[in-house]
C-alpha cells in the first residue's frame, strides 16, 4: 500500500488557489479549493468571457486552470465530460477561510462530499451568497469545526485552530496520518488584532513536532509594502481625521471586518459617523452575537449608517437596510461629520457626491501587484479628476518575510512546503528540508521526498 502522501494541485508558485490533497491508504481529504490570482487565467478568460455554466470544469481543464481528480467533481460541473464522472473518492474538504481563492470552486465539487469550515466562515460565505446571486458554493453537507477538536476522516485526523487573517474566522490545521503529521497554516498573520490565535496555533504545531509544514508565503521574497499593524492603521487614520475639516473617503476589502471595526472606532472618536455600503452592513448584521468579534449594530449604533446608492432597483436583502440610509446629497451637506466607505466599483457615486478639492481618499488595502495594475490606473484617473488626495494605510493579512522565517524556526518541521507564493526560494535557507512543490507530484509525509 502507498505510504501517506500530500499532493499540491494548486497554489504552486502562484498567489492563491491552494488545493492540497492528503492521502492515507484509501482515505483522501482536500484542503481549500478556489481559483488562483495567476495572470494566466486572464490570457483566456476575463470580464464577460468566462467558462460556460454548462461545462465549467471542461473549459477550465482545457487551459490547466483547474486540476483533474477522479471522484471530486459533480455530474453538473462535468457537463460535456459526463463519461468521466465517478462516485466521490475524496471524503472531505476543509476550507481554511472565506476568501474566493480558497473557496470559490466549491461549487464544482460533488454535493455528496462534506465541507468543513469554522462557524464564522460559514456565516461569511452565506452573506456573500445572499448579496451576490452569482456566487455559489454548492449544496454540500456543511460541517462546523470546533477549535482544538479533532475530526476523523477514515485514518486521517484533522485538528482545527483559529488563526488571524484579514478575513475573520480563518483556520490553520494539524493533519495526522499514519506516517506523521502536517501543519497547514492557511492564510495567516502575526500582527493583527487576534495575533494571539496565531501564536496558539504555532505553539500547538511546534508541540506536534510535525513531519511537514505547509506554509503560505504571499509576502515572501521582494515586498515593497509597508508593514503596518492594525493599530498602526488606526493611528494614521486618527491623525488624518483630526486634520481634515470636511468629508473623508476610504476604501477597504469588503470582508475585512477588522478594518471596518477600525474605521468605525476612528470615526466615533473623531465625532464622525461611518457610512458603509449596503453589502458591508449586511455582513455586519450576519456576524452579530459573537462576543469575541463585536461589530457595530446598524440601527442601534449612532456612529454607523448605510449609504444609499443611486440605482433603479433594490434587491430584497437591501430593502431592510435602507430605512435610515444616507444619500449623496446628505453626504455632501454633512461631510465634516462623516467618514464614507466607498469602493472602486461605486466610484460613479462621486459624480453626485461632488467632494471638495483636496478631500482625502484613504486606500486601506494592499498596494497593486504592479504599476500596470488596471484598477490602480482607473483609480488614479478618478482621483485626479476630482482632485482627491490619496493616502495608503493598510495592515496586510499575511506575514512579512521575516515573520515567515520566524514561523519556520518555531515550528521546526522536518520538511517545509511553501505554497501561495511566487517566491518559494525565499524559504530555502530556513530549517528543515526545503521542498518547493511541483504541481501534481506526491510527497511522502514522513520524509518530504517525492514518491517515484
Amino acid at each position: 500500500m502507498r505510504p501517506p502522501t500530500v499532493r499540491f494541485l494548486g497554489g504552486v508558485r502562484e498567489i492563491g488557489g491552494n488545493k492540497i490533497l492528503v492521502e492515507d491508504g484509501p482515505d483522501r481529504i482536500l484542503f481549500d479549493f478556489g481559483p488562483s490570482f495567476d495572470p494566466r487565467r486572464e490570457e483566456y478568460y476575463f470580464d464577460f468571457l468566462q467558462p460556460r455554466s454548462t461545462s465549467p470544469v471542461k473549459d477550465l481543464l482545457e487551459f490547466d486552470l483547474i486540476p483533474w481528480l477522479d471522484g471530486l467533481y459533480s455530474p453538473e460541473a462535468l457537463g460535456g465530460m459526463e463519461e468521466r464522472y465517478t462516485e466521490p473518492s475524496v471524503h472531505a474538504v476543509f476550507v481554511s477561510h472565506a476568501h474566493a481563492d480558497h473557496a470559490g470552486y466549491l461549487r464544482y465539487i460533488d454535493p455528496a462530499i462534506p465541507v468543513y469550515t469554522s462557524a464564522g466562515t460559514r456565516k461569511i460565505l452565506e452573506s456573500n451568497r445572499a448579496t451576490n446571486p452569482s456566487l455559489n458554493y454548492g449544496d454540500h453537507p456543511w460541517k462546523t469545526l470546533s477549535p482544538g477538536s479533532a475530526v476523523r476522516v477514515g485514518s486521517i485526523e484533522v485538528v482545527p485552530y483559529p488563526v488571524d487573517h484579514s478575513v475573520p474566522y480563518a483556520t490553520g490545521f494539524l493533519v495526522r496520518t499514519g506516517a506523521g503529521s502536517l501543519a497547514y497554516t492557511g492564510d495567516f498573520r502575526r500582527h493583527g488584532p487576534r495575533a494571539a490565535l496565531t501564536t496558539r496555533f504555532l505553539s500547538a504545531a511546534a508541540a506536534e513536532r510535525p513531519a511537514g509544514l505547509i506554509i503560505e508565503g504571499t509576502r515572501a521574497g521582494p515586498d515593497p509594502r509597508r508593514s503596518l499593524s492594525e493599530e498602526g492603521v488606526r493611528k494614521e487614520l486618527d491623525r488624518l481625521l483630526a486634520a481634515t475639516p470636511g468629508l473623508a473617503l476610504v476604501s477597504c476589502y469588503p470582508r475585512d471586518v477588522d478594518r471596518i471595526r477600525t474605521l468605525h472606532a476612528a470615526a466615533q472618536d473623531a465625532g464622525r459617523t461611518l457610512v458603509v455600503p449596503a453589502k458591508a452592513a449586511f455582513l455586519l448584521q450576519s456576524l452579530q452575537g459573537d462576543d469575541e468579534l463585536p461589530v457595530p449594530r446598524l440601527g442601534q449604533d449612532p456612529y454607523l449608517r448605510v449609504y444609499r446608492r443611486s440605482k433603479k432597483r433594490l434587491f430584497k436583502w437591501e430593502q431592510p437596510l435602507l430605512d435610515e440610509a444616507i444619500d449623496a446629497e446628505e453626504v455632501h451637506r454633512r461631510g465634516k461629520e462623516l467618514l464614507l466607505l466607498l469602493d472602486l466599483f461605486q466610484f460613479a457615486e462621486l459624480n453626485d457626491l461632488r467632494p471638495e478639492p483636496g478631500t482625502p481618499f484613504v486606500r486601506s488595502m494592499s498596494e497593486p501587484f504592479s504599476e500596470e495594475d488596471v484598477n490602480d490606473h482607473v483609480l488614479r484617473n478618478w482621483l485626479e479628476h476630482f482632485d482627491l488626495r490619496l493616502h495608503q494605510m493598510h495592515a496586510s493579512g499575511h506575514c512579512s518575510g521575516p515573520e515567515l522565517a520566524e514561523v519556520c524556526r518555531e515550528v521546526n518541521a522536518r520538511a517545509v512546503f511553501p505554497v501561495h507564493t511566487e517566491h518559494p526560494e525565499a524559504f530555502a535557507s530556513g530549517p528543515g528540508r526545503f521542498c518547493p512543490p511541483t504541481k501534481g507530484d506526491r510527497y511522502r509525509i514522513e520524509t518530504g521526498e517525492v514518491e517515484r
